[in-house]
């Protein structure tokens, strides 16, 4: 009998997701001659057991969407809002998993996706993962689809900023996605010709940044760009945040103090990229201004190298099905794909290595890291 396929779409949108989606779904059912349904919103639209037949029909022309025709939610199955309290929700999708008897489901997503699928896989569930994200931060792939269209459009606003920067003899301090790796902002800062390159794996020094800039003054050049990835420490919280691991492992506690992941991390990162642009007004002398891309890097039409990418991974995946290959995760290697252990990848985040290439490239043409 032709095996019956579940996929769903969960965490962040991302540019990619309805070419992996195609991907996934004409070789499917072209090529293996399988069936495949789709779950509506993430891991919550498959607790509530709701589905959308795959077919040719709504497989068409969905290519160059952004987005994802299956919709998503960041829903977890054993942390699931249910009528105003979190529930474990995983028995109830494990069951609706063998009541639409399928013989496999494929997750696309990120970091938090992989933890989810690796649970479901504990389960006894036939699972496959394919890694997106735009932040580039999955372990254990090359790279993520998603990441090349986002890394385009920083690119292209760091470009258009340039002018004004230029014309005003302004700081520009630019906010790029990247909570815990500084992939995208380090992409695009060297692409776009920033003077300032600030990532979360390079603690950084307010003055350090700020001598940068004044050298560039002494240097005739009255403007500087400053391109910052969202999650970025200074130096004094990357100390802290040592001394409070330390409290933590020695059994210390402070519960007096709100953690920061409490508030919201939007309002969390746009007000650390506010109070950087006061500081390097006041220590410069120079007028700062703020651009936050936010969620405009996430959206649009996905790039050439993204379709690529995500179809790659797509059609890769329908051939494990086929060999009876479960558990894994379909990464990018090479020009190429590779199946890894669920286990290999869960819980664990690709970030900048601080001798990275692209790191050493960026120091050679002058360019500051903050540190």
């Amino acid at each position: 009998m032709a095996k019956k396929i579940g996929i769903l779409t969960s965490g962040g949108d991302s540019p990619g997701l309805n070419t992996a989606i195609r991907g996934v779904g004409k070789s499917a059912l072209h090529y293996y001659g399988m069936q495949l349904i789709g779950f509506r919103d993430g891991f919550r639209g498959m607790m509530e057991n709701r589905t959308m037949k795959m077919n040719h029909g709504n497989l068409s022309d969905i290519l160059t969407r952004g987005g994802t025709i299956l919709g998503t939610s960041r829903d977890k199955p054993h942390r699931m809002p249910v009528d105003g309290q979190v529930v474990d929700m995983t028995d109830v999708i494990v069951a609706n998993y063998h009541a639409n008897e399928l013989d496999a489901l494929v997750c696309l997503g990120g970091g938090g996706t992989q933890k989810n699928a690796l649970r479901l896989k504990a389960k006894g569930l036939n699972i496959l993962t394919l890694p997106k994200t735009i932040d580039n931060d999955v372990a254990m792939t090359d790279i993520t689809f998603g990441f090349d269209t986002a890394l385009g459009v920083a690119t292209d606003a760091i470009d258009r900023l340039h002018s004004t920067a230029h014309s005003h003899h302004r700081i520009i301090v630019v906010e790029i996605m990247g909570h815990r790796a500084g992939w995208l902002a380090l992409g695009a800062g060297i692409a776009g010709g920033a003077d300032v390159i600030l990532i979360p794996e390079i603690p950084y020094s307010v003055e350090s940044v700020a001598e940068a800039i004044r050298e560039r003054s002494r240097l005739g050049k009255s403007f500087s760009i400053v391109a910052m990835a969202e999650g970025v420490i200074s130096k004094q919280e990357h100390e802290a945040l040592l001394e409070k691991r330390k409290d933590k492992a020695a059994g210390k506690s402070n519960k007096s103090k709100k953690s920061e992941t409490e508030a919201s991390s939007e309002t969390q990162y746009a007000d650390k990229t506010v109070r950087l642009a006061k500081q390097l007004e006041l220590l410069t002398g120079l007028e700062a201004r703020v651009t936050i891309l936010g969620h405009l890097q996430r959206g649009g039409i996905p790039s050439a190298a993204d379709r690529l990418l995500a179809t790659r991974l797509g059609t890769a995946c329908t051939d494990l099905i086929e060999q009876g290959r479960y558990g894994v995760m379909v990464a990018a290697r090479g020009e190429g794909t590779e199946a890894v252990e669920l286990e290999e990848v869960a819980g664990k985040v690709k970030t900048v290595p601080p001798d990275h290439p692209w790191v050493v490239s960026a120091r050679r043409i002058s360019t500051s890291m903050g540190d």
